[in-house]
């Protein structure tokens, strides 16, 4: 191992003090996810002081984990950290070529990879400058994206909407359906997989996530993913137990 990437891993094992792997998966995940790379960048950005300290595992995926970081201010952060081996590459190609924003046909993975990052930090920037709450993004470095850290003040993430009990249904369906008007008609962006595992509760106001497969609204699959978003929101307040339609859904959305 060259010099660089032994001081990258060496820095790494002090920011993983509190990272628990016990068991075989566990260990198989760590290999997985800290690759030569993306040790390299994890270092790049605590030397910036966006991670001063990475705790453990919010979330894991076949693409992706998501960690609970703390930076050099003392602040919770989210840092997720996508998989050079396990990412769906034809999932992302498929998104990105029709995205006018970008002009990638690449077979690189590991360059398909931080151009999808990019791609999730500019569409959480566009949600959030129309008033869509998102996660704040913070800084996208190759395969690792840092971004607010959506939980209470001691460190315990949010729960997903599919395990929240919900105290006030109509309000969070109402809230939600305003946050998917106001991406398409002033965004100009479409989630593309919103459900119950993609929003969050926090202190019972929903906050939408993971929207690097977003797309713009003159995609040509944009439609056919808006109602997928509006399918999914139907059945995920349906369990919420309110009596809605899909079109009743799909014109709050557009306004029909």
């Amino acid at each position: 191992m060259c010099s660089k990437v032994s001081k990258a891993d060496n820095e790494l094992r002090k920011l993983l003090s509190e990272k628990r792997l016990k068991g075989d998966e566990d260990r198989n995940v760590g290999s997985e996810v800290f690759d030569r790379l993306t040790l390299e960048t994890l270092y790049k950005l605590a030397k910036m002081g966006y991670i001063n300290q990475l705790q453990g595992a919010i979330s894991t995926g076949k693409e992706a984990n998501v960690f609970k970081g703390i930076d050099d201010e003392g602040n919770f952060v989210a840092v997720k950290i996508y998989r050079v081996g396990t990412s769906d590459f034809k999932k992302m190609q498929y998104y990105i070529q029709g995205d006018p924003r970008f002009n990638v046909r690449t077979s690189n993975k590991r360059q398909l990879i931080n151009t999808w990052v990019t791609k999730e930090l500019r569409n959480l920037t566009r949600a959030q400058d129309v008033g869509v709450r998102v996660p704040r993004p913070i800084i996208a470095k190759n395969n690792i994206l840092v971004m607010e850290f959506i939980g209470d003040e001691i460190g315990n993430p949010a729960q997903l909407m599919r395990q929240s009990k919900i105290s006030d249904p109509e309000y969070v369906a109402n809230k939600i359906m305003d946050y998917v008007k106001i991406l398409y008609k002033e965004a100009k962006l479409v989630h593309g997989d919103l459900s119950g595992y993609n929003i969050l509760i926090e202190n019972g106001e929903p906050v939408i996530i993971d929207i690097s497969q977003g797309v713009m609204v003159d995609h040509p699959i944009s439609r056919e993913l808006l109602n997928r978003d509006i399918d999914n929101l139907f059945r995920d307040f349906k369990k919420m137990g309110l009596e809605i339609s899909k079109d009743q859904i799909k014109s709050k959305i557009m306004d029909l």
